[in-house]
């Protein structure tokens, strides 16, 4: 027997015939007609125009507020003016000048600047880089083989730190990743200093990783204290403490997460708002560490006992450009400041329409970051199962009918969002899941 066609998929697909003519066309030529895995969306991906400020537009015509926000990168919105002058600017001087330039000066500077831990600065051209290059710093400064990672956290996607993704936290992420290599990663529950303890006992421990405000942008949150006590037992093994702050960096404070709770890492990765919405990111952390990186003229250090790192596009002035303009702008916490009241704003507002239309579970977060879950707020080990994909896909495709757009289970609030694009998100969530609710999307839940 064939399932009935939701209603809410064939006015998706009815009201954005030029995104599926792109997919269509896309899917000759990309693997699944995408270009980044958490831009899958059934039955088929928006296609996106142009963006400003709070709002972007589609190839056919429909205007969203937007959460995706740059997957995070764009905490001043849009082609902010500061931000488009630098990269005009530097455009007409070169966007690639194959050598070291004055602006991969200034903004190591202004990133030492502002995060605690960043005595010195390497920059690379994406999150997953900067945490390749901290797990190896780690291990050539310990010369031990193993990480601990935990449950839930994501690294980006080299082979690394594929394990504990997603539940069930058994399975990697990928395939195509050796036995090996996985096991070179002690999984851990999260918010469990005991069972990190008990794996740090081992003593072939090289590094902690962690997300500090939790698993996937805070879907599992940190509790209080944990980071303390995880920083006091990784000083006492030796071990190397890195802080992924792709997400949280100059977002929850201009000094990021490490700020805003007060614990210094010894590394911290960095990406998105660091490069103002262009390629790029870093690894920053102590000088012993760092200095790894440097020649020292000695044959035989510079040959088999420095971390060698490289890339073409590695700290690129258009990057440098965007990212100084963007770091400069939000150096003063104000803009953080309003996106994370606009955040508390419109997780509260969110809750409420959940609970005024009937639905499961709720709506939270911290700093200027949402979550929506229909399995209600995690356990402190995170979720234990798979959560209900065909759900949130149908959420995200209900949302996009109403004029909000954001990934399948949260989104960021930048510091152009006002009171009328809060007022239109909750409002798009309201008509979205009382359609779904109308399709029976929540029975028996």
């Amino acid at each position: 027997m064939t399932a009935r066609p939701s209603p809410l998929v064939e006015a998706y697909r009815a009201s954005h015939p030029r995104s599926l003519a792109l997919w269509e066309r896309a899917a000759r030529a990309i693997p699944g007609g995408i270009t980044h895995d958490i831009r899958h969306l059934r039955p088929f991906p928006v296609y996106v125009e142009r963006g400003k400020g709070p709002l972007k537009w589609d190839v056919d015509g429909h205007e969203y507020v937007d959460y995706w926000m740059g997957h995070g990168a764009l905490i001043l919105g849009h082609c902010y003016p500061a931000v488009v002058e630098a990269i005009q600017l530097q455009a007409a001087r070169g966007t690639h000048l194959g050598g070291c330039h004055e602006l991969e000066v200034r903004w190591a500077e202004v990133v030492s600047r502002l995060v605690p831990s960043a005595e010195l600065v390497r920059f690379t051209m994406s999150g997953t880089e900067a945490t390749h290059l901290a797990l190896r710093l780690a291990r050539a400064h310990t010369g031990r083989p193993r990480v601990v990672k935990f449950h839930g956290h994501f690294h980006g996607w080299h082979d690394g730190v594929v394990g504990g993704v997603n539940p069930p936290f058994d399975v990697p992420l990928s395939s195509g990743v050796p036995g090996a290599m996985l096991d070179q990663v002690l999984l851990c529950p999260p918010n469990d200093i005991k069972a990190v303890d008990a794996l740090l006992e081992r003593g072939d421990v090289a590094a902690v990783i962690l997300e500090p405000a939790g698993g996937q942008s805070g879907t599992t949150p940190t509790i209080p204290g944990f980071l303390e006590e995880l920083r006091a037992l990784t000083t006492r093994h030796g071990v190397v403490l890195i802080f992924d702050e792709v997400i949280t960096g100059f977002r929850y404070a201009p000094g990021g997460a490490q700020a805003y709770f007060g614990v210094t890492p010894d590394l911290t990765t960095l990406a998105k708002i660091i490069a103002g919405g262009l390629p790029g990111g870093a690894v920053t952390g102590k000088r012993p560490i760092m200095s790894l990186l440097a020649h020292r003229g000695d044959p035989a250090w510079d040959r088999s006992e420095r971390v060698a790192h490289a890339g073409t596009f590695n700290a690129n002035p258009l990057s440098a450009a965007a990212g100084i303009a963007t770091l400069e702008a939000v150096a003063d916490g104000s803009a953080q400041a309003r996106a994370n009241k606009l955040g508390e704003e419109l997780r509260r507002d969110l809750a409420d329409v959940m609970k005024r239309v009937g639905v499961p579970g709720t709506a939270f977060g911290e700093s200027s970051i949402y979550h929506v879950s229909f399995e209600g707020r995690p356990g402190l080990a995170g979720f234990d199962r798979p959560r209900r994909q065909d759900l949130y896909h149908l959420l995200r495709c209900g949302l996009l009918l109403n004029g909000v757009d954001c990934s399948l289970f949260h989104g960021w609030v930048s510091a152009v969002h006002a009171q009328e694009h809060l007022a239109r998100t909750v409002k798009g969530y309201e008509k979205a899941l009382e359609a779904m609710a109308a399709e029976g999307c929540f029975k028996g839940m």
